[in-house]
């Protein structure tokens, strides 16, 4: 019998590798489409494989789409609660909504901020009968909570509190208060996802906590000054009721208050950047 030589035997490995491979894309090996691209295959790709990811209250599912060419992971939501009152950790809330809506509604906000590269895409979809929120998988290492407990810091703190920054400028203009750090990933270079918004977009018209906005990305807070509720409703219709919309705007009155107050006070280079 003779023995192949070591150079031979990984090229044939090589080359059956290369014979029985299709184009799977995981979540580590992104693929370059555009945002547009990407949701037309949210939209129309086939499901092949779905598992429960057992992470979060929403319980949502891991689906593996194919469109036959490409192959990759999206997250699916379908929790569509209403209940009058619900008994929470943080109390009681009347009105209570939890809402897979929302994802879809945050995701067309962001875009209008110019945020939208903050936030996977987010689509409506059914599936096995369901509706529901349906996000492209994206490539994290790990989330806020597994930051935390391995005691990690960014390797540049300034580009890292840049994006934080904008993250609490959209909670507070979200009103979610399911706000966690399950809910902030981190993907490579240290780059932050904010993703789930199912119990965002309250009524109430305060922000939930002022103290958190200190600095404002230049462009965003023009953005904001700017937005107008009609577009918003125009975009989020499907989504978001009248008062939903009118909560948005009545906050981020409120946001770009403080952030002209601290203007005042400290300066524009101390407060934009």
């Amino acid at each position: 019998m003779h023995i192949l030589h070591q150079p031979w035997r990984r090229l044939i490995v090589a080359a059956v590798v290369c014979l029985t491979c299709t184009r799977f894309v995981p979540a580590s090996d992104e693929p370059t489409l555009t945002k547009e691209q990407i949701r037309q295959f949210l939209l129309t790709a086939k499901v092949v494989k779905s598992e429960h990811t057992k992470k979060g209250i929403t319980d949502p599912w891991r689906l593996t789409l194919t469109d036959g060419t490409l192959t990759h992971d999206a997250s699916f939501q379908a929790i569509e609660e209403h209940k009058a009152t619900k008994q929470l950790a943080s109390g009681t809330e009347l009105g209570f909504v939890d809402s897979y809506k929302y994802n879809i509604a945050a995701y067309q906000l962001a875009e209008v901020l110019g945020l939208d590269d903050m936030l996977p895409v987010y689509v409506e979809r059914k599936w096995k009968g369901d509706a529901g929120s349906l996000s492209w998988w994206l490539p994290v290492k790990m989330d806020e909570v597994e930051r935390h407990k391995q005691n990690l810091t960014a390797p540049d703190a300034d580009a890292w509190n840049n994006q934080m920054y904008k993250v609490r400028v959209f909670d507070q203009l979200t009103g979610d208060t399911d706000v966690n750090l399950t809910n902030v990933l981190i993907g490579e270079d240290w780059k932050i996802w904010r993703v789930d918004f199912t119990r965002a977009f309250r009524l109430h018209k305060d922000l939930k906590d002022p103290k958190d906005l200190v600095r404002c990305d230049r462009q965003l807070f023009n953005k904001l000054k700017t937005l107008d509720g009609n577009e918003l409703a125009a975009r989020t219709k499907s989504y978001l009721t009248k008062d939903e919309v009118k909560a948005v705007m009545a906050r981020r009155d409120k946001i770009v208050e403080q952030f002209k107050k601290l203007i005042a006070e400290k300066g524009e280079k101390e407060v934009l950047y």
